[in-house]
């Protein structure tokens, strides 16, 4: 059973950064496979596409996250990134790693305040 986990979370201030990490259970193989998406919810709001990234290297970004957040992907150790720059009050949410389109992992919180 594949498990998704994400690290990474925490206060930042404004102008900060953080980098969020996402690890796959499942063989190198696979997880070459697996087009890796981030994800937020902020409180009250629906979940939000930060960003994804194909098994191909192909990165798609939200507005929001454009010029600031990176996705990247290691996978020689099965995990995914989401490097996040310039952070804003509005960036304060619960990020979600996607694995494949189907495997959730279970959020990281990211607040940022002053």
């Amino acid at each position: 059973q594949v498990q998704v986990v994400e690290s990474g979370g925490g206060l930042v201030q404004p102008g900060g950064s953080l980098r969020l990490s996402c690890v796959v259970s499942t063989s190198v193989e696979e997880f070459e496979t697996m087009g890796m998406s981030w994800y937020r919810q902020a409180p009250g709001q629906q979940r939000e596409l930060v960003a994804e990234l194909s098994r191909l290297g192909r990165r798609d970004y939200s507005e929001f996250a454009k010029g600031r957040f990176t996705i990247s992907r290691d996978n020689t150790k099965n995990t995914a990134y989401l490097q996040m720059n310039s952070l804003k009050l509005e960036d304060t949410a619960v990020y979600y790693c996607l694995a494949a389109g189907i495997f959730w992992g279970q959020g990281t919180q990211v607040t940022v305040s002053p």
